[in-house]
């Protein structure tokens, strides 16, 4: 139902002429983030003052009434049925899902979710990095992590981008798992909440390097394409109609 309606929201959204900042502020957040629990401590959520901050973003920019307050669920527990996207940091190795888990977050992208996979170590190949390879060969094991083009409608769903921000620029592509044509999951390695996270006074976190303030833009839109294309799918692509997007999120 969570899905549906932030489909719904969304889809009008997009054809509305009223100053897109106005409406998000006014509506009821109809649209989470998820961060994905599934380990025990705070290794789960390395980058606190990421997503908040590009929740805050997202209001600001466009039209989606997003919750500024992160929610957090467990792959074992069913509620996350409830969210359209889910997010998966990580800095270390972790041990394997339970099978329930493995079960769920098969299910979950089967039924049209989205998994957003963010390297917060941004090491390729490290020890997060080995250990989510491992976990979705479990759940959805006939799939493999393929680059994403940059045709690719993920492009140009809000920002036309070409770049992909983050911390690090430890990889120069994003890979993902594909749905037949839908892309369910996508994986960046360069730690995309490090380069938003802002402390309490309001500096930032973390430094970009030589990227500076562009890194921190191109990931910002980054991350809104992504939540609009978890939203909204190829919707920019092929201009489809709502009730063709409830089909196929069903």
């Amino acid at each position: 139902m969570q899905i549906a309606k932030a489909i719904i929201l969304v889809s009008f959204c997009l054809h509305l002429g009223l100053p897109c900042q106005v409406r998000a502020a006014e509506e009821e957040p109809e649209v989470h983030f998820a961060l994905l629990k599934y380990g025990p401590g705070e290794k789960w959520n390395p980058r606190p003052n990421g997503l908040p901050r590009l929740a805050w973003e997202v209001r600001k920019r466009t039209s989606i009434a997003v919750d500024m307050m992160i929610k957090s669920v467990s792959p074992q527990d069913d509620r996350l049925f409830a969210y359209p996207m889910l997010i998966w940091q990580g800095e270390e190795h972790f041990a394997p899902l339970s099978s329930k888990a493995v079960y769920n977050l098969g299910r979950y992208l089967n039924l049209g979710g989205t998994i957003l996979v963010d390297i917060s170590s941004g090491v390729v190949d490290g020890g997060f990095h080995q250990a989510i390879k491992r976990e979705f060969a479990r759940i959805l094991p006939r799939a493999k992590f393929k680059r994403i083009p940059l045709d690719h409608v993920l492009y140009k769903t809000f920002y036309l981008i070409d770049r992909h921000g983050g911390r690090v620029n430890s990889q120069a592509y994003l890979e993902g798992i594909y749905i037949q044509d839908r892309l369910a999951v996508i994986l960046t390695a360069n730690d995309l909440a490090g380069a938003i996270s802002r402390d309490q006074f309001g500096g930032w976190e973390y430094n970009v390097g030589s990227g500076g303030k562009t890194a921190r833009e191109m990931t910002f839109r980054l991350g809104i394409n992504i939540l609009m294309y978890a939203l909204c799918l190829d919707y920019k692509e092929d201009q489809v109609h709502i009730p063709f997007i409830l089909k196929r999120r069903r």
